[in-house]
């Protein structure tokens, strides 16, 4: 589920266009203000002057990640940036010596058994069986929020999915994201999952619209 690179397009009146590789660094900046204080953000970084120091690292891993496995959708503003990954029906078996968690532990925080443990746990409730649009995250800078750039970065993909007929997958890492969730078709996907002595998260699970 690609457009070709470059190629812009209107969500919801806001302009959104494929980030390149030359992006990364506002797309980091983007997600770092976004999540700084995020519960989740706040669970794997429980020390707040660490997590200042290390969360845009987090947010890197993320971003190199997805521009590998599927892409990156930014508002023509530089206010907002989705993640997206492209989940096929069976998962790529791990090459050898291949760890993701570990080492994703290793670049962001090495001394911090969390990073890894929410890789794990992450990997652990993400359906299998079906090709999906995965929606790893959708940050906005704090000053444009509640401005609906959030939904329109999401739009303009779930639009795209209801076209091929390919459903979408998020996990909600807050209470209130779950609402605006369910207003563009996303259903919760079984129970919310507590991380250890800390936040909920929803997994939530949209059928493609005819």
């Amino acid at each position: 589920m690609r457009r070709p690179d470059g190629v812009g397009a209107m969500g919801m009146g806001v302009r959104i266009r494929r980030a390149e590789r030359s992006d990364e660094a506002a797309a980091v900046r983007i997600l770092d203000a976004a999540f700084i204080d995020d519960p989740v953000s706040s669970w794997v970084l429980p020390d707040a002057a660490r997590r200042r120091e290390v969360h845009h690292r987090l947010m890197e891993a993320f971003c190199r990640l997805s521009f590998a496995e599927g892409h990156v959708d930014i508002t023509e503003d530089g206010a907002a940036v989705a993640l997206w990954i492209d989940v096929p029906a069976e998962p790529h078996e791990p090459e050898e010596g291949d760890d993701g968690p570990a080492q994703l532990r290793a670049f962001v925080d090495p001394g911090n058994e969390r990073v890894e443990q929410i890789a794990h746990l992450m990997a652990g409730i993400h359906p299998q069986g079906r090709a999906h649009a995965y929606l790893w995250m959708v940050g906005v800078v704090p000053d444009r929020q509640g401005e609906g750039l959030g939904a329109a970065l999401i739009t303009s993909v779930l639009e795209r999915c209801d076209r091929e007929g390919l459903p979408a997958y998020l996990e909600a890492s807050s209470e209130r994201s779950p609402h605006l969730y369910r207003r563009l078709g996303f259903a919760p996907l079984g129970e919310p999952v507590r991380l250890p002595d800390g936040p909920l998260v929803h997994p939530m699970w949209r059928e493609p619209r005819a």
